[in-house]
């Protein structure tokens, strides 16, 4: 907690005379471009690790960086946090995108991949349930980089899967359709620092260097936008 505290005071003096006006203008609005659904690992930190500044990701952390999926009412068949936060970020915020960002040696995928029961941890088990479908997934068809741990393998899956979670929310789906809203998923290594783009065309995460950086950006801006 000391950290905590000597972190504010060093903020205050030093860092916010320079995000001074910036953060009186956001004190009226918001208008982030994305939606960033990432781990609550203390290691991912999104705004270092993509650069950003105050305003600029709406950010939503849990354990796993996990989406219950929805019903076809759209109502969430998990915790409604995660539900409320994609309906703001959606229907409120309009961003133009939602990035799942999973991480290796991720505590939450380690447990799934052991499949151990946590007796004193009755949440944490029903909470990780939501990524039984990337379990069942690695089993079955295998994984899409098998140099990776068995747990990395898994939170690889996982990120597709959180997508494809996604798009059982009725607003998601019809906004991606509409090509205002674009979908991605993302993986960091801790261990390098690097940051992968899932690839549809080599089904493969893949990593973002500058010439990669362009490809996505090209992507993004092309007629779909």
């Amino acid at each position: 907690m000391r950290k905590l505290i000597e972190g504010i005071v060093e903020f205050r003096e030093k860092m916010l005379p320079h995000y001074a006006k910036q953060f009186s203008r956001l004190a009226l609005a918001q208008t982030p471009d994305a939606l960033f659904i990432t781990c609550s690992d203390s290691r991912v930190v999104p705004d270092l690790l993509v650069s950003t500044h105050p305003g600029d990701l709406f950010t939503m952390r849990n354990v796993g960086n996990l989406i219950p999926p929805a019903t076809a009412e759209g109502v969430s068949t998990g915790d409604v946090s995660e539900a409320s936060a994609i309906e703001y970020a959606v229907l409120v915020l309009k961003v133009a995108n939602i990035v799942v960002c999973g991480h290796s040696e991720c505590g939450a995928m380690k447990a799934v991949s052991t499949r151990k029961a946590k007796l004193q941890t009755p949440n944490l088990d029903r909470w990780l349930k939501h990524a039984n479908d990337a379990a069942f997934r690695l089993e079955h068809e295998g994984p899409l980089d098998d140099r990776l741990k068995p747990h990395d393998q898994l939170s690889q899956l996982n990120v597709l899967v959180q997508i494809e979670h996604l798009m059982t929310y009725p607003i998601v789906r019809q906004q991606v359709t509409a090509g205002a809203l674009i979908l991605s998923g993302w993986w960091f290594d801790i261990a390098t620092g690097d940051m992968y783009a899932y690839e549809r065309t080599s089904r493969s995460f893949e990593v973002i260097d500058r010439a990669a950086a362009d490809r996505i950006i090209a992507r993004l801006a092309g007629p779909a936008r």
